[in-house]
């Protein structure tokens, strides 16, 4: 019975003591040496060089050089040959007014020139009586004061005398007068004239240039009013992008401008690459920036109003270096790898370089030398001196720098 109740207690005690005596004759181990983390990055080699940096723009085709034919006067539209788009040479027949409508004012106003050259030549030879009467008055005065000095006429006589000279003498001036006043009334009806055949030559709309319809606002046998649009044409070589410059990068474009430089632009439109060449800024600004144009190559053959992407080269810029976005921390500091370890530098942003989709950040770094290798994976935790390894430019791994830095992590 007593043996039964102290047995268990035997074994308790037997086992704990077992277990004091493992633990203090346990081997003891080695002291682990504290170990830096190294992480795995992705570089390039870089070298400062001149780059032209560009500029994502979004512009408009327009045609500063767009022409609206209107009606010269009222009246009928005859015939319409164009429809929307179509292409014409210089001097081809766009529309025609019907002539009837233009004729009769012509008509007019040379039967009032030619009456008025009839109407000079009959003043000359009404002079030339009026002046004979004008002489005949004054002989007639001279006998009628003989008379009267002789005693055998009358004051009225003389009177009466001269009266009629007074009359020839006003006859002769008035004709003198509208003889005089000839030229310039002949230069009033001749201008209406000039301007009825211009009228009359305008009833026959012809393209001033080669160029392509743009609409035609006007149908054969309307009714049109004078000045009223009946097409619209504008050249095949006028054709421009409207962008809007952002305020900061104008005066560096103006100053290029000015210097000659052709800076030229890549667009897309409809799957479509095309060229441009920047040919002036606007003088106004708003709030938004400042409107360029940007002249369209010949073969372009764009629609008016169409949107396009475009990318625009700036001018040169000097010592500069790209790089993927990855590699520009914060934007204003880039990390150099030397000799294992991150040296952080500071940086100017200049721009990008690139279309959109592949661009990359342009900067200038006074501290970079050429040949130096680049940190391009973003590591959130970059700081300067971090001992990283270099993978070079084909690395592999994800450039997300929590994954980046487990890995490493793991692997050392």
């Amino acid at each position: 019975m007593f043996l039964r109740r102290i047995l268990p207690l035997v074994i308790v005690l037997l086992g704990v003591g077992g277990f004091v005596l493992l633990k203090t004759t346990r081997p003891k181990p080695a002291a682990a040496a504290p170990q830096e983390r190294v992480w795995r990055v992705e570089t390039q080699t870089v070298s400062p060089a001149d780059h032209s940096p560009t500029l994502a723009l979004f512009g408009r085709v327009e045609a500063p050089d767009r022409v609206r034919a209107s009606a010269p006067v009222a009246g009928r539209l005859l015939s319409v040959r164009v429809r929307d788009g179509d292409r014409v040479a210089a001097g081809d027949l766009l529309a025609r007014m019907d002539p009837r409508d233009l004729e009769p004012r012509l008509a007019q106003t040379r039967a009032e020139v030619a009456r008025e050259q009839l109407k000079l030549r009959h003043d000359r030879e009404a002079l030339t009586q009026e002046r004979a009467l004008m002489d005949l008055a004054e002989a007639a005065l001279g006998r009628a004061d003989k008379v009267q000095a002789q005693r055998l006429g009358t004051a009225a006589d003389v009177d009466q005398a001269r009266e009629q000279l007074a009359r020839a003498r006003l006859a002769a001036t008035l004709r003198e007068q509208a003889i005089n006043e000839h030229p310039a009334r002949l230069a009033v009806l001749e201008a209406k004239l000039a301007e009825a055949e211009r009228d009359a030559a305008r009833g026959e709309v012809r393209a001033p240039f080669d160029a392509r319809i743009g609409v035609v606002e006007a149908a054969a046998g309307d009714q049109v009013q004078p000045n009223q649009t009946i097409l619209t044409l504008y050249p095949h070589d006028g054709l421009y992008l409207r962008a809007k410059i952002p305020g900061d990068r104008s005066q560096e474009l103006r100053a290029a401008l000015a210097r000659g430089e052709r800076l030229q632009a890549r667009a897309r439109h409809a799957g479509r690459g095309f060229g441009a060449i920047l040919d002036r800024l606007a003088g106004e600004a708003d709030a938004r920036g400042v409107d360029a144009l940007l002249r369209l190559e010949p073969d372009a053959d764009l629609p008016l109003g169409a949107f396009v992407d475009l990318t625009l080269e700036r001018p040169v810029a000097a010592d500069t270096v790209a790089l993927p976005y990855a590699a520009l921390n914060g934007g204003e500091r880039i990390y150099a790898v030397v000799d294992g370890r991150l040296r952080a530098l500071p940086v100017e942003r200049v721009g990008e370089i690139g279309e959109a989709g592949s661009a990359q950040g342009l900067v200038r770094a006074p501290g970079l030398a050429a040949g130096s290798r680049v940190m391009t994976t973003h590591l959130p935790n970059a700081v300067d001196g971090l001992k990283v390894e270099d993978l070079g430019e084909t690395g592999g791994l994800t450039r997300v720098g929590a994954q980046v830095g487990a890995g490493a992590g793991a692997g050392q």
